[in-house]
């Protein structure tokens, strides 16, 4: 997956104390060999992918449609924040006794809220499994929602935002995003400000919250010592209280703007930070397979692609950079970056400039198309070494539309791409050109504004 999508949610001491010990139990689950997957329908109708694995754990992802685009316009944050409270307390249990039972029973439970989804993680030792499962019931179900745990997310969410208010990185994304997507909700920040966070109530959460957590767009993969036979029971106690559909406001498909432009934000900071990238390939696209070969070539191959070695190795001028395909529910771009120092700026950028238009006019060649193809293929069951690796990869399949077996014909996904195809693509996905920003005090670049 490379969606980037996802912004986790809530407090930083849910890692602590049993998490940390659930954690490491998580890294004994044994490699996923063979995986064989089972399209489980409950008797309500609530469908998941179940993988069956000898490990005394169960690991469980799940999404539902809606996310920071379902914010308010003047209210950006409100399904993060939604997302960081739904654990902190539910049903009869209030922020500490609810934690308390998770802790006991060595439970790790977390939300996420991204652009198009939120998502959640549940993670138990398989003699736990009707406690856990009972828990993330509550908690989707009947948060609570009380003010002391709202404001203590509230503060620890505004801290944040002001550490990330100094951060060339933070700034130069966000900058980057509300410049590709103005006047759409890809183009707010899926944390919110400090003056939304403060202008967010109670009532929002609740309403975004029995709005978006429904059954009808509800994605759920379960990996684990757990019998398919008795999922669908489960899952209709843990998720068949939820409304049958979700009210969403529609979001339109949107373009990627912006091309061309150079957006430079002065601060005082040592290095200059860089941002780039242009518009993408969707993921349910003909083309994407030979996209994704063209991006490893490109950027997404570390120490192998062409911009590492023409920024880092030949040059100097930067210590890394790299490029990932972003693919939304609604827009797909291609999206980059590197940090440089600040005399070196304007070169850095027009050496990426310069490869990028290499790589779209002539295309990869034949050795740099097997290598990558070599790579992908290989590289994918680091991957699906663990049950919660396991896990959240079944849950992007279903997300992304990629039907059960994806996993078996993937290799041949790529094998099929062929050097006409990556010439092709190439062509179309790079020569459109880049919008650029820059955070600090870059020499030879200014703003096209």
């Amino acid at each position: 997956m490379s969606k980037l999508d996802m912004a986790p949610a809530g407090p930083i001491r849910r890692l602590a104390g049993v998490a940390l010990l659930a954690a490491a139990l998580l890294t004994l689950a044994p490699p996923a060999h063979a995986t064989k997957i089972e399209r489980v329908v409950s008797p309500g109708g609530i469908e998941a992918w179940v993988v069956r694995e000898s490990s005394p754990l169960i690991a469980v992802e799940f999404s539902f449609l809606g996310g920071s685009e379902q914010d308010p316009p003047d209210k950006p944050g409100v399904a993060y924040l939604a997302a960081s409270v739904w654990d902190d307390g539910a049903g009869d249990l209030d922020d500490k006794a609810f934690h308390g039972k998770l802790e006991n029973k060595s439970i790790g439970l977390s939300f996420s809220a991204g652009r198009d989804h939120v998502r959640g993680s549940l993670r138990t030792l398989a003699v736990n499994r009707d406690e856990a499962f009972g828990y993330l019931r509550l908690a989707l179900t009947a948060p609570r929602f009380d003010t002391a745990a709202v404001e203590r997310a509230r503060e620890q969410t505004v801290s944040r935002l002001q550490r990330q208010s100094t951060s060339p990185n933070d700034i130069a994304s966000r900058t980057w995003w509300q410049a590709a997507f103005p006047n759409h909700p890809y183009g707010w920040p899926v944390t919110g400000t400090p003056d939304s966070m403060a202008r967010i109530t109670i009532d929002d959460l609740k309403t975004f919250t029995r709005n978006v957590l429904a059954r009808g767009k509800l994605k759920v993969a379960i990996v684990g010592d757990i019998d398919p036979a008795e999922v669908g029971s489960l899952l209709d106690r843990t998720f068949g209280d939820l409304p049958a559909e979700p009210r969403l406001t529609p979001v339109p498909d949107v373009t990627m703007q912006g091309l061309g432009r150079r957006i430079v934000v002065p601060m005082d900071v040592p290095q200059a930070v860089v941002t780039f990238g242009t518009r993408g390939i969707a993921r349910s696209d003909p083309d994407f397979m030979a996209a994704y070969v063209v991006n490893h070539i490109l950027g997404g191959g570390a120490f192998s692609s062409r911009l590492y070695q023409e920024v880092r190795e030949k040059r100097g001028l930067a210590y890394g950079v790299y490029d990932s395909l972003t693919w939304l529910d609604h827009a797909s771009v291609l999206i980059g970056g590197t940090a440089t120092r600040s005399a070196v700026t304007g070169e850095a950028i027009n050496i990426i400039e310069s490869e990028i238009h290499r790589l779209a006019d002539a295309g990869p060649l034949e050795k740099e198309v097997a290598d990558a193809k070599s790579f992908l293929e290989g590289s994918y069951a680091l991957g699906l070494d663990t049950s919660p690796k396991v896990a959240s990869q079944l849950l992007q399949m279903q997300l992304d539309n990629l039907g059960i077996d994806y996993i078996d014909r993937r290799s041949s996904l790529i094998e099929a791409v062929t050097l006409a195809d990556t010439r092709r693509v190439a062509k179309r996905l790079l020569d459109a050109g880049l919008l650029v920003t820059v955070v600090g005090q870059p020499q030879g670049v200014t703003s096209t504004e």
